[in-house]
């Protein structure tokens, strides 16, 4: 299954407590880099957020986002702290008596005691416990998106692999030819030279001839690569990094391939191989 790390997922969950949203996106990254925007009271669900990730994703750039809206039949009473009023109850009568003219202190006074009243903490274990679910919802759907954005590739794969395939045949299919025009060159260059042909002479200059221009093994690599591209193709792992290393070999013998070439239709389909490989990388680079 071939993934690609550029992907998007939106989910979103309700209840009395309020609206979550959970958004993931990812893009290409040379290793897992996630990153968190969680409300305050969610902070704590971060590690495990970064271990299910791990888990599930190979590498790239993930940005999640949350965002908690409370409803409004979810806001908390007030609470009065008692011993704290009490306290301060006490000390107001004791002050009062040591006064001549005490001065009346109402109810409104004592709540307005910086810490008398006091917001009732939330019960936040169904928002976690929903969040946490929300969010690997979202992961999954996240990974479908990158596996469908990653199919819509292969046939751009399959169809290079097979061009380039085609190209590999052809310059084996004509090697022997080629070798063959070379040798009757080099016979020509003899007699313009009105060199006497000796047939070791011809022979020696044949067999470095055959020897700076053969690329078996080039074409026999190529082959080799091609198959391990198609096969990394079936892998269900991650195969980005395998794919690139590939593709650097593959560039590598086609350079080869062009340098050695004695012909202008060889290099030309060098040329084409490299175009092909180009095409390929560039996906590669946005591969899991």
């Amino acid at each position: 299954m071939i993934r690609s790390m550029t992907a998007f997922a939106r989910q979103e969950a309700q209840a009395e407590w309020g609206v979550l949203t959970c958004e993931i996106r990812t893009v290409n990254h040379r290793y897992l880099e996630p990153s968190f925007r969680l409300p305050e009271a969610l902070r704590e669900l971060e590690n495990g957020f970064r271990e299910h990730l791990r888990k599930t994703l190979g590498r790239g750039k993930v940005d999640v986002g949350m965002r908690l809206q409370a409803s409004d039949t979810a806001d908390t009473g007030l609470v009065v702290n008692e011993r704290l009023a009490g306290s301060l109850n006490e000390a107001i009568n004791h002050v009062n008596r040591m006064l001549d003219n005490p001065a009346h202190i109402s109810a409104i006074d004592v709540l307005r005691w910086p810490g008398v009243l006091e917001r009732e903490e939330p019960d936040l274990s169904p928002v976690k416990t929903a969040a946490d679910e929300l969010f690997r919802r979202a992961v999954d759907d996240l990974v479908k998106v990158r596996e469908r954005e990653g199919e819509r590739l292969r046939p751009l794969f399959d169809e290079r692999l097979s061009a380039m395939s085609a190209l590999v045949s052809q310059v084996r299919e004509r090697m022997p030819e080629l070798l063959k025009a070379q040798e009757e060159s080099l016979r020509e260059r003899f007699r313009a030279a009105l060199i006497e042909l000796d047939a070791d002479r011809i022979s020696q200059e044949m067999v470095m001839l055959a020897q700076k221009s053969d690329v078996a093994e080039e074409l026999d690599r190529l082959d080799a690569h091609l198959n391990e591209v198609s096969e990394t193709l079936q892998r269900n792992d991650a195969i980005g990094r395998r794919l690139d290393f590939l593709m650097q070999e593959l560039n590598r013998e086609a350079n080869t391939l062009s340098s050695k070439s004695i012909d202008a239709d060889v290099t030309r389909i060098a040329v084409d191989m490299k175009v092909y490989i180009e095409q390929m990388r560039e996906q590669v680079q946005n591969l899991e």
